[in-house]
């Protein structure tokens, strides 16, 4: 069953262009990577630093697995260690944050 996710992420103070412009052009290889790994969808909003986005995935933690070493998102990630405060290296268990309530 498909799961959204989650996730905050904070930019590293003056790097909120650089991040817009990486979003604007991100590569076809990783677009076809993710949707390969079950992205269905990713939104990302930005307050001040803070990035929050919702990721709807079949399956988050094999998503994780399968681009961990993928050629089209090692180069990406390595671009966003740049960027952000805390480096992701997809080694974790990583489940997003936690839900509290759902409109039934």
């Amino acid at each position: 069953m498909p799961e959204s996710i989650a996730l905050h992420t904070k930019l590293k103070p003056g790097t909120e262009e650089k991040y817009a412009d990486a979003h604007a052009n991100i590569s076809p290889d990783l677009v076809a990577a993710l949707k390969h790994a079950g992205v269905r969808n990713w939104r990302i909003w930005r307050s001040g630093l803070d990035l929050f986005h919702v990721v709807d995935v079949d399956d988050y933690q094999a998503m994780r697995h399968a681009l961990a070493d993928h050629p089209a998102n090692v180069p990406w990630q390595a671009r966003m260690a740049e960027l952000l405060e805390v480096q992701d290296d997809y080694s974790g268990e990583d489940r997003g944050i936690q839900k509290v309530w759902e409109l039934p």
